[in-house]
């Protein structure tokens, strides 16, 4: 029995290390209830079924263009390490929603260290039916009662992740006046946003305190604007979407940072790195940049211990 008082669980999303564990992914992705919100089980599945046919190997293509992995899996397991080596008396574990390591050896992991405290951190900045609240149902339906769990709430209003961001975004440019930045969030259907979810409103907020941190501190970029990624489907999602976005720009400058993002993947490292910025060449955007994720940092090892009392 190791001398460990409490567990912390890290909680995201996954990504694929090979196109069978993309299959996965996908597929439990769409059989997600908060995510595909019909009430019948077995509708979700066939629709979840089509989908994931539909687009495992278009979707294998991109991720073959990022090595052939999400960076997400290496990152956490470095985060969890690091953090693991930072306390003495809590255990740091992950559990990801929709590939290994699955929130069942989690669980298994603190039931073997004896530990019945646990704090669950969701790796989402702002709050979402289809991330935070999925996620931490996810470990709460397999932990059964098993522990006292003590959730950590969306942490996009602490000041030293905003100040990681603030520096992330100077340190990319020479000259912050000359761009324009576009703080890039993951998109997600209207119809989830007008059935009560606070995600959009949160994200508002998050671009809301980051520019006025800017402002006080002199950064004066030539804009700052609010977009939206990964749109699929034919459905109304948040808007604007980033394509739209990026046509305001031709001939200029554009900084992204990825606001909905803890740690880089598939839709920062893919989408924004190669897809989008093929959109803004075409456009005739003169500069695109991109910025990183907190990630494993030594920054957000101190706001970890920040979000949970240490």
């Amino acid at each position: 029995m190791m001398k460990n008082k409490k567990a912390l669980v890290l909680l995201n999303m996954g990504g694929p290390r090979r196109k069978e564990e993309l299959k996965m992914f996908l597929t439990n992705m769409f059989n997600d209830k908060n995510i595909i919100t019909v009430k019948s089980n077995l509708l979700r599945k066939m629709i979840a079924f089509f989908i994931t046919t539909s687009r495992l190997n278009s979707a294998w293509e991109n991720y073959e263009k990022i090595g052939g992995l999400s960076p997400i899996n290496k990152i956490t397991e470095n985060l969890v390490e690091k953090l693991n080596d930072s306390f003495d008396d809590i255990y740091v574990t992950q559990a990801m929603r929709y590939t290994p390591p699955f929130a069942i050896s989690a669980v298994e992991q603190i039931k073997q260290q004896g530990i019945k405290d646990v704090i669950l951190l969701p790796l989402y900045p702002q709050y979402s039916t289809t991330t935070t609240k999925s996620s931490v149902e996810d470990f709460q339906e397999v932990a059964k009662n098993e522990f006292n769990i003590e959730v950590i709430d969306p942490f996009y209003k602490n000041d030293e992740f905003n100040e990681i961001i603030i520096n992330e975004l100077i340190s990319k440019v020479d000259e912050v006046s000359d761009y324009n930045l576009i703080f890039s969030a993951h998109g997600l259907p209207q119809k989830i946003v007008n059935a009560g979810d606070v995600y959009e409103k949160h994200v508002n907020d998050h671009v809301k305190i980051l520019s006025d941190k800017l402002k006080n501190k002199g950064y004066n970029f030539k804009s700052i604007n609010l977009a939206y990624q990964s749109k699929v489907g034919p459905m109304k999602w948040l808007e604007p979407s980033l394509d739209d976005m990026l046509k305001n720009f031709k001939n200029q400058k554009v900084l992204i940072y990825p606001i909905a993002f803890i740690i880089d993947n598939s839709e920062t490292d893919f989408e924004l790195s190669i897809e989008y910025k093929e959109i803004a060449d075409e456009i005739g955007v003169s500069d695109y940049k991109v910025c990183k994720c907190v990630n494993d940092s030594e920054s957000f090892i101190k706001t970890v211990k920040e979000l949970i009392g240490k």
